[in-house]
């Protein structure tokens, strides 16, 4: 088993980050920020949500955090986006109010909107790029393979799809309307799970030697828990995501790639004014 740790690919990405903070700090006098608009309370979330405070603070950026109502959602987006201080906004889904959701994430202004869902923001969408940069960090080559993505989320599923379409990659996409989901995905050398459906994909789904990514967390008996059932995990031939410090670690270093691009931009704008 080859196991695709992405903590130690993040590690990597974390010194460099740092160093471009404190460059914009020391020498353009610009300090990042990243505010964080959540309205509901949930364990995963808030996990989610203590990652990303913990990492802005190791790197230098500032995060703050607006536990909002509903009512007040887009009242705050909208402070937000006003706020020249702030330079990345992100939308912490699932909201109290899902309805909300395709107006809030469209209402951050494009330049701001470091997650990447809204239909106008300049950045890629952070979990999708986070996958990119796991399976190019360990040189697994995706072309001329075929990938499974199964789960087509606004977070995961749909931008990561778009993305590697784009990029030419052979890729096909399974969700809940989709038949025969065990056997069909047997054909398919790489792998990504992002349905949120705990112990989904079993090992009689997984051919021999694929790359199996899994980007889904649930809260199950209080853990957090993904799509790859525990017997995946005992075979010896796949190249994977460990059970914890795949996806996860990489998604917020690319959310906060994103948040130091818009600084720079910032940055360069003032300069040449």
């Amino acid at each position: 088993m080859k196991l695709l740790d992405g903590t130690e690919i993040a590690g990597y990405v974390t010194e460099r980050q740092a160093k471009q903070v404190r460059n914009l700090r020391q020498t353009w006098k610009v300090a990042p920020k990243l505010a964080i608009i959540q309205t509901v309370d949930n364990p995963v979330i808030d996990t989610y949500v203590r990652m990303k405070r913990r990492y802005g603070e190791d790197i230098g950026i500032d995060v703050e955090l607006h536990r909002v109502t509903s009512e007040g959602l887009m009242d705050t987006i909208d402070r937000c986006n006003q706020d020249g201080s702030v330079h990345g906004v992100i939308i912490q889904l699932p909201l109290a109010d899902q309805s909300q959701t395709e107006a809030a994430v469209n209402a951050v202004a494009p330049e701001k909107d470091v997650d990447g869902l809204g239909e106008n923001s300049h950045h890629v969408p952070a979990t999708a790029e986070a996958i990119d940069w796991l399976l190019h960090g360990y040189n697994v080559e995706l072309k001329g393979k075929k990938i499974a993505v199964v789960g087509n989320g606004r977070l995961v599923g749909a931008p990561l799809v778009k993305l590697w379409k784009q990029a030419g990659y052979d890729v096909t996409v399974f969700d809940e309307h989709s038949k025969n989901v065990e056997k069909s995905l047997r054909r398919y050398g790489v792998i990504v799970s992002a349905a949120g459906v705990p112990s989904l994909i079993g090992s009689q789904s997984v051919q021999p030697g694929a790359v199996v990514i899994d980007a889904a967390t649930t809260a199950e008996h209080g853990k957090i828990v993904g799509d790859i059932a525990p017997e995946v995990r005992e075979r010896n031939d796949l190249t994977i995501t460990p059970e914890k410090g795949g996806v996860g670690p990489l998604t917020v270093v690319a959310l906060f790639e994103h948040v130091i691009h818009a600084a720079r931009k910032i940055a360069e704008a003032t300069k040449q004014d």
